[in-house]
């Protein structure tokens, strides 16, 4: 992949995508794992970190990304090269038109608290996983594949029918485990991406019940009861990604 880190978008080969596309038809392609600082310095999903790292953090992520021959000097039209998985990481971000973003609390040591799917044109999907030291690990998956892994890290239990659903912020300040899904339309400009419409679903895990809830279109800041498609999560996450904000 060719680009400048901090600018650009990653140019792709001819024929990678059909490439990997097969490659993941028989089975999961970890792409391996970056600290903040090396996504930044290739412009990875810069738009959904949490902060953007110093000047010096920066120069130490290129150094090491050139150490491990992951940046590589180009030409005079591409000074620099992204290689290997990370390029392949960079490639398929840049050509999602949405992300999935979860961010699960009361979660247990060694367990990601946030999750991000970019759903590719293709049945696939690029999955990233955020640990609490904020180290992500990247993979591209089948979309059910994707799906599965997410759906069965976000809070579960039976869900509870819409009338007997209490008070939202009672429920979601005493849930033992919790999670914010927040589906993002998005454009690209080079490496810029510009967020547009947005759907959140919450779900709170309170013992063995599951509340599940949406934003009132008419008041974004007040909660209402959101039944579950077809009674699961993964039914109605699969149709958030699947058809975006409504």
């Amino acid at each position: 992949m060719n680009g400048t880190p901090g600018a650009g978008a990653a140019t792709v080969p001819g024929g990678l995508v059909n490439a990997v596309v097969d490659l993941v038809g028989t089975g999961p392609v970890h792409l391996g794992a970056y600290t903040i600082a090396e996504l930044t310095a290739v412009d990875a999903i810069v738009d959904f970190l949490e902060a953007r790292p110093s000047d010096e953090v920066l120069a130490e992520a290129v150094r090491s990304l050139a150490a491990r021959e992951l940046l590589v000097a180009g030409d005079a039209d591409d000074p620099v090269q992204v290689r290997g998985d990370l390029g392949i990481a960079v490639a398929f971000q840049q050509r999602a038109r949405r992300v999935l973003d979860a961010r699960v609390t009361g979660t247990a040591p060694g367990e990601p608290w946030r999750m991000l799917l970019l759903p590719q044109p293709e049945p696939i999907s690029l999955l990233i996983r955020i640990d609490a030291l904020g180290v992500h690990e990247l993979g591209l998956y089948t979309s059910d594949q994707a799906l599965d892994q997410l759906c069965d890290w976000l809070p579960g239990g039976d869900p509870v029918e819409p009338g007997e659903a209490g008070d939202p912020d009672s429920i979601l300040g005493s849930a033992n485990r919790s999670a914010l899904v927040t589906l993002v339309e998005y454009t690209t400009q080079g490496s810029a991406e510009t967020a547009g419409e947005t759907t959140d679903l919450l779900l709170a895990q309170r013992e063995d019940d599951l509340h599940t809830f949406a934003r009132d279109p008419a008041d974004h800041q007040r909660l209402v009861v959101q039944p579950l498609a077809a009674g699961t999560v993964r039914d109605t996450v699969a149709n958030l990604v699947s058809f975006g904000p409504r």
